[in-house]
């Protein structure tokens, strides 16, 4: 059975040999991949004389990282880790355990039901994470703990029907939201988190990388729950043309006339476009049940693929 150690990595020369020393001390018998995303410092270097297998990644964004690793690379067992050393190393051999024993096909490293919120020290990024939490949550109508943690594994099937579409620091999301839809099996195992080290800098940017993910999760509620998303677009339509409805139908009781027909025009107008919503909403429903079947068909076809 193997076991891949997948690594994205932008300019972390600081911390990418501990990383490797690690993985390779806590899974001896795993192959170490770190792929480079354009770094501008000795960060490829560093990675391949510790022992990993390097490549590089042209396209920047994690997403774009995540996408090659996960066509590039065939195994058993994949534990994705970021190259900060703020993951402990040895939470991999109880992933790889999960994932192995078919008990899991992601394993999320919770980080926020442990030392997350005492060791990062941004503000914003611990509100973020709180807030997408509960948005995904409560649209899944589930009880995930850490939506974005940067320590996941993952079976071969999850890897190869991932359709990867973010390009940055959203995969993470992407990825939970697809086991979530797709009904595969998710584990949390709470590790320890710890800061990055003084002199290393963070990539995420809280306010534009923040926008980037919230975007994706309504862009994914809208293609995953598409009856649920108009029928809430319809529902709001319908809301507003009864408050601009409602005072031109009193007045009409009162006088006799009707005092304000554009108004009353308007009204009909936004009504129809509720319906024609609410129509596209149930289009898009059956569409999105066709595809679901035929995803678990193109799963069996990956399982069957790696049995041969």
């Amino acid at each position: 059975m193997k076991t891949a150690v997948l690594i994205p990595c932008y300019n972390e020369e600081l911390t990418i040999e501990k990383v490797v020393l690690d993985f390779k001390k806590a899974l001896p018998h795993g192959d170490i991949y770190v792929y480079d995303n354009n770094s501008t410092d000795n960060s490829y270097e560093i990675a391949k004389k510790a022992g990993a297998i390097v490549k590089r990644e042209y396209r920047q964004g994690k997403g774009n990282v995540v996408r090659s690793m996960f066509r590039d690379i065939d195994a058993d067992c994949y534990i994705m880790v970021d190259g900060d050393d703020t993951y402990p190393a040895e939470a991999a051999i109880e992933i790889e355990k999960l994932v192995l024993s078919k008990k899991a096909d992601m394993v999320i490293g919770d980080r926020l039901s442990s030392t997350y919120f005492e060791e990062n020290k941004r503000r914003f990024h611990n509100s973020g994470n709180k807030l997408v939490r509960k948005l995904i949550n409560f649209i899944f109508k589930n009880d995930i703990s850490d939506i974005m943690t940067g320590m996941r594994g993952f079976s071969y099937e999850f890897v190869k029907s991932f359709p990867v579409s973010s390009k940055e620091f959203e995969i993470e999301t992407e990825m939970t939201i697809f086991a979530l839809n797709h009904n595969f099996l998710i584990k949390e195992l709470p590790i320890e988190y710890k800061d990055r080290m003084e002199g290393s800098e963070s990539k995420l940017n809280t306010f534009s990388d923040g926008y980037k993910v919230i975007s994706l999760l309504f862009g994914l509620f809208r293609d995953v729950k598409p009856l649920f998303f108009f029928s809430l677009v319809t529902l709001v339509l319908l809301i507003i043309a009864s408050m601009y409805f409602f005072p031109v139908l009193i007045g009409f009781f009162r006088t006799g006339f009707v005092e304000k027909v554009p108004t009353l025009i308007t009204v009909g107008v936004v009504v129809i476009v509720a319906v024609i919503i609410f129509f596209t909403g149930v289009v898009l429903h059956v569409i999105r049940k066709q595809h679901d079947e035929n995803f678990e068909h193109y799963l069996t076809m990956i399982t069957q693929n790696k049995k041969d």
